[in-house]
């Protein structure tokens, strides 16, 4: 599946949105790509995490399990692990840092691949490669749907992408003027308060 491809899931379920939109990472783009409207669908779904899968096999091979941040990661995390055949886990923030809760432990040796869904400037990629590390997991490869980086963010490990994109982000005090003019809207997870 090349990147066009991939885009063509996101534009079919309406999940290619312009305007003006605080990421996760709280950078503001006037592209969005919401996910969830393409994974509300199983063979949406199912095709880009079995090409993930491919792609992750291509770059590192045999992988033990793969483990995801909460809560954008579980979906394509899961989908993922299904097609390599091994178990998915997810790390969910607790006091603000990633960790493994749940039950959820790493077998001694394991090769792990770290599963997003979209990535912009790796940070959620590296606390949740931290996380790993910290439980005693060896991050053999980062792998997303979508990097929006074009290459740029460093999720902590080699980094694998089904697709890439180089959409701009600007801090919230350098926006471009048409961007600025725009209403915000904020439809990132970061924020998010249970």
């Amino acid at each position: 599946m090349n990147t066009e491809q991939v885009l063509e899931e996101f534009r079919a379920s309406g999940a290619l949105r312009e305007g003006h939109f605080v990421l996760s990472s709280g950078l503001h783009s006037g592209t969005f790509l919401q996910k969830n409207l393409v994974f509300q669908y199983p063979e949406r779904t199912e095709r880009l995490c079995k090409a993930l899968a491919a792609k992750i096999k291509e770059a590192v091979g045999e992988v033990d399990l793969c483990i995801s941040p909460a809560v954008g990661g579980i979906i394509p995390g899961y989908e993922t692990a299904r097609h390599l055949g091994v178990p998915s886990m997810y790390v969910e923030r607790e006091g603000g840092s990633f960790k493994l809760r749940r039950a959820f432990s790493i077998p001694p040796g394991a090769r792990i691949a770290m599963v997003e869904d979209i990535v912009s400037t790796g940070l959620s990629s590296r606390e949740c490669v931290d996380a790993i590390k910290a439980a005693g997991g060896n991050v053999v490869v980062a792998a997303c749907i979508v990097d929006r980086s074009g290459g740029r963010a460093d999720p902590g490990a080699p980094f694998v992408a089904l697709a890439r994109l180089d959409v701009p982000a600007y801090p919230a005090d350098q926006l471009p003027p048409e961007l600025a003019a725009i209403p915000v809207e904020d439809p990132g997870s970061r924020r998010l308060h249970g």
